[in-house]
Parts: structure tokens; C-alpha cells; sequence
């Protein structure tokens, strides 16, 4: 079966994996507030940094994972605010540095790398977003990366791998953006950082001329 077919599943995965975490810290925090003779103290404070941390992963779902338009633009308040919450209690720091409005379906693809670089920083870092008329850079700079080849492959190669796992369901969704949207990605490795280009298909064919 084409990866294709397994996206809608697969997205489920993903979104429910993501989400434990968070709804794990609420329950906890509900059942230490039980046991608690007097409202208040830390109890309260887990409950409601979870609350936010899910709820920040909830609208970031919505962008990376939900339908988009031709129409549709989203402000760079709105994108901070989204990465800001999902910054809290995570490995991973998220510098935005791209103002004004930007094209909802854009923004999709972005975020959907932003969690492509989260798997290649499993131990966290910061990550910068630049973008301006459609061409974005991310650039990812942590203590370590993680070797996934193979998972790279699947946006530059149009690699079709049989055993994708639902954590990586990003890669095979920002591959399908890519041809849709006539976009290709430029992907730089150093010791300093991990690099993301998006250039348009006619720019790399042009210069390759």
C-alpha cells in the first residue's frame, strides 16, 4: 500500500501520540489536587501549564495537519503565539522571523518541517524560520542530530518507504506539499546547524542550466 494511502491513519497516530504527554501531566495534576486538603500550590501550576502546552499543540495541529485554502493567510502574531506555547516545557526553541501575513497553506509546510527538525534534534535546540514571497529557510542548531537519511529521502528523493512509522508522518506530508505546490527543498548538514531551504522547482532547474 502507497504511503498515499495510510496518510489519514497515520495523521490519527501522530496527533494522539502527541497528545499524551500533555493529557498525562493534566491527569496527574487533577489527582494530586484531589489528595490536596486546600486548593492551590503547585498542583494548579501543572494543571494549567499543561493545559496550555495541549492546547498550543492543538492549534499547531490544526496549521500542520487541518485543510487550507488559496485563500487563506495567517498572521505572524498568530504563528508566534502557536510556537510560543509550544515552546513550554519542550526541548526545542522556536525563533520566528518572518513579519507580516503569510499564505495558510505556507505556514502548513513550515510547520510541518519545524517537526521534521524536532526528530533530527531529539535532545533540542533553537530554531529559526526566515521566510519572504514564498522562499523559506529554517535552520535547526542543537548540541547533537540524529542520523535519518532515510527520512530526508522521502522529501528530496521522493523515497516511498513500506514501513513508515506515525511519527514520521511529516515527511511523507511535506513531500506530497512540495510537488503540489512546485516547491523543492535544499537540505544543508554542518556542526553548527541543520539547514532547510525551500526554493521554487524553475530556480534550481534555471541554475543547474
Amino acid at each position: 500500500m502507497a504511503v498515499q494511502d495510510r496518510i489519514t491513519p497515520l495523521v490519527g497516530s501522530r496527533i494522539c501520540h502527541d497528545l499524551i504527554n500533555p493529557l498525562g501531566a493534566i491527569s496527574n495534576g487533577v489527582e494530586l489536587l484531589n489528595m490536596t486538603p486546600g486548593a492551590g500550590g503547585p498542583e494548579i501550576a501543572l494543571i494549567s501549564e499543561s493545559v496550555e502546552a495541549a492546547n498550543a499543540r492543538i492549534r499547531f495541529f490544526r496549521i500542520a495537519y487541518g485543510a487550507t485554502s488559496d485563500t487563506q493567510v495567517l498572521e505572524d502574531t498568530e504563528v508566534m503565539a502557536v510556537l510560543d506555547g509550544m515552546a513550554l516545557g519542550g526541548r526545542h526553541k522556536f525563533i520566528w522571523t518572518a513579519p507580516g501575513a503569510h499564505p495558510r497553506r505556507e505556514v502548513r509546510l513550515v510547520f510541518l518541517l519545524l517537526q521534521c527538525l524536532e526528530t533530527a534534534m531529539p535532545h533540542g535546540g533553537a530554531i529559526e524560520v526566515t521566510g519572504h514571497k514564498g522562499l523559506w529557510t529554517l535552520r535547526g542548531r542543537g548540541e547533537r542530530y540524529s542520523e535519518i537519511a532515510e527520512l530526508w529521502d522521502i522529501i528530496t528523493k521522493a523515497h516511498d518507504p513500506a514501513d513508515l512509522a506515525a511519527a514520521h508522518v511529516q515527511f511523507a506530508l511535506v513531500a506530497m506539499l512540495l510537488e503540489e505546490m512546485g516547491l523543492i527543498i535544499d537540505i544543508v548538514q554542518s556542526n553548527e546547524e541543520l539547514a532547510l531551504h525551500i526554493k521554487h522547482f524553475e530556480a534550481r532547474t534555471a541554475a543547474a542550466g
